[in-house]
């Protein structure tokens, strides 16, 4: 993905830590499954070159939905890892359908090298 010399940031926390950090970042007042903070853009992009950003999960919502989807919660971290480090490069599925296709057949393509289930979808 043209990002072989770059490093990320993982935490995997739980609901009240996400819910803290989407609050602080995003003005958002709840837990979600994973926030993902970019350093390649903005006004300290040049501080760490090397550091594409940080992906936050939370292992507790990863796990609830993984039992909605009737997956394991290992393959649901697997979908929302994909999902962080699309974004921490600038894939952005909020910006119109276009975008939002882009990324799910990245994610896809991903999961695929990952993942054994061929069933597994998307984010």
């Amino acid at each position: 993905m043209g990002c072989d010399n770059h490093e990320i940031s993982i935490v995997i926390t739980d609901d009240d830590q996400v819910r803290d950090l989407n609050r602080t970042y995003r003005g958002k007042d709840a837990p979600t499954n994973v926030l993902s903070f970019p350093m390649q853009e903005g006004e300290f992009s040049d501080i760490t070159p090397g550091l594409l950003g940080d992906v936050v999960i939370s292992f507790d919502t990863a796990r609830t939905e993984a039992q909605t989807a009737g997956i394991s919660t290992n393959e649901r971290m697997s979908q929302l890892l994909i999902h962080g480090i699309l974004h921490l490069i600038g894939f952005d599925h909020e910006l119109g359908e276009a975008q939002a296709r882009e990324m799910e057949k990245k994610s896809l393509e991903l999961l695929r090298i990952i993942e054994k289930n061929p069933d597994l979808t998307a984010f």
